[in-house]
């Protein structure tokens, strides 16, 4: 079946005032696809800037995580309804940074999405493996473990609001990129987990992206796979390529 194409743009620990408003005054000036859904993600301090100053339909402004207790004495952390009380729709959750820097296991991760659907947000949802897992050809355990974790918490109509990405921690800023077989194949493995251990239905529509030092060259190449259904762009998505990116499946 056709997944809407969708780009995300994690700015993670990046940006000013100034830089931010430019990111978004070239995202509301740009030619972009309407048929892609894009998602930004800028710090949590200029989630409401960013907000407030997009004009273009089918953009929406992410949290790059949320906490899932809804309030309470948890210094630094925000709330899924923090969030929606600032009309902020989505959130990224399990990335390999928070996942490998500040050890949020698989469960505390899958613990966070269900915070985030029962709280009415949408969640990009990431998995990948170590250099140490591909080398040792654990890449498709690792990764069905993750899912295993969250397929757990969650009921069949909860994934119609998660979108899956696939960001291999050894391709993360590191400026080396999995091949177009590499990425293909283990979204073919993801979305071969999701038929056998959720329904065909969940594994027909659920959009998984492709993250790892995606960039204006690559793009174009991965975004004709089958089961490439966009991607979480990193460094890129602070830069003017990122409308290519977004483009790519034209």
């Amino acid at each position: 079946m056709a997944r809407k194409f969708f780009v995300g743009g994690n700015f993670k620990m990046n940006g000013t005032k100034e830089s931010i408003k430019s990111i978004v005054k070239g995202l509301n000036e740009a030619q972009l696809d309407s048929n892609v859904e894009v998602v930004i993600a800028p710090p949590s301090l200029y989630l409401q800037l960013a907000q407030d100053q997009l004009s273009k339909a089918n953009v929406e402004v992410s949290a790059q995580n949320v906490y899932d207790k809804p309030n309470g004495a948890y210094t630094g952390e925000i709330s899924v309804a923090q969030l929606k009380d600032s009309g902020i729709k989505w959130t990224i959750l399990g990335h390999s940074e928070r996942r490998t820097i500040l050890g949020e296991s698989d469960e505390v991760v899958a613990s966070k999405t269900k915070a985030a659907l029962d709280g009415g947000l949408s969640v990009v949802w990431c998995c990948g493996e170590s250099l140490e897992e591909r080398e040792g050809g654990n890449t498709i355990a690792v990764i069905e473990k993750q899912l295993a974790a969250l397929a757990a918490k969650i009921s069949g109509d909860e994934w119609k609001k998660i979108v899956v990405a696939y960001e291999p921690i050894w391709a993360i800023g590191t400026g080396k990129v999995a091949t177009v077989q590499q990425a293909q194949e283990v979204h073919a493995a993801i979305r071969k987990f999701l038929r056998a251990n959720v329904s065909e239905a969940v594994a027909d529509e659920t959009r998984i992206l492709y993250g790892g030092s995606v960039n204006g060259k690559n793009c174009k190449d991965l975004a004709k796979e089958a089961d490439i259904d966009g991607f979480l762009v990193g460094g890129a998505s602070l830069k003017p390529e990122f409308v290519e990116i977004i483009n790519s499946n034209l």
